[in-house]
């Protein structure tokens, strides 16, 4: 048996999340940090990043993470994202991934008012599933899954990695169809995707001012 092996879905989108980044974007939050290997991301494309995340574990850990040549500044700090000052019309770029769930929906609605004109609001999100609703998707990801876990064991066999810390996870309690209804009110001209591993994409670009 392969026993628990960290195939991380989040990171599996992070190219799908850089895709939707603005040309010349230079300023981003990223909500939810955990460790930090989706600013470092943003970072490498010399964006200067306020990295947020509740739990002062992981915070540290992303800490320690070295940062690419020619990187854009990280910030990290130990903060809880509804309570966190955010100045209006500051970041081109705001990041949820897997961390939107941990919090109520209506904060994108402050994440909204911290979007500069044409700034994108990028969530990678988790949902409640509803059967038979979400079956089909379900029975593709689950083999999927398998595969990239083994994939992953196979990899890390070779590099000997070392053990990383793991942000605290909770069950989310939004089925997709409440997502959608949300956003829709809150995010006028979002759109939201099904991904395959247990995940959605809402992309909400601010064109106020455009």
């Amino acid at each position: 048996m392969l026993g628990p092996v960290p195939f991380n879905h989040n990171n599996h989108y992070h190219s799908l999340l850089l895709r939707q980044v603005p040309a010349g974007a230079r300023r981003a939050l990223d909500v939810g940090c955990g460790t930090g290997a989706f600013a470092r991301r943003l970072a490498a494309r010399g964006i200067d990043v306020d990295a947020v995340d509740p739990s002062a574990e992981v915070i540290r850990s992303a800490r320690q993470q070295p940062l690419p040549p020619n990187a854009g500044a990280v910030h990290y700090q130990q903060a809880d994202a509804t309570q966190v000052d955010l100045p209006e019309g500051h970041y081109d770029v705001i990041s949820c991934l897997a961390s939107l769930h941990h919090m109520p929906f209506d904060t994108v609605s402050r994440f909204r008012a911290a979007l500069s004109p044409g700034g994108v609001l990028l969530v990678l999100g988790c949902f409640r599933e509803e059967w038979p609703t979400d079956a089909p998707m379900t029975l593709l990801a689950v083999p999927a899954n398998a595969v990239m876990r083994v994939a992953t064991w196979a990899k890390e066999q070779a590099t000997r990695p070392q053990r990383t810390v793991k942000a605290p996870v909770s069950a989310a309690d939004m089925t997709l169809r409440e997502i959608r209804s949300s956003a829709a009110e809150l995010l006028p001209g979002n759109t939201i995707r099904r991904l395959l591993f247990w995940r959605y994409l809402l992309v909400f670009r601010n064109n106020a001012g455009r």
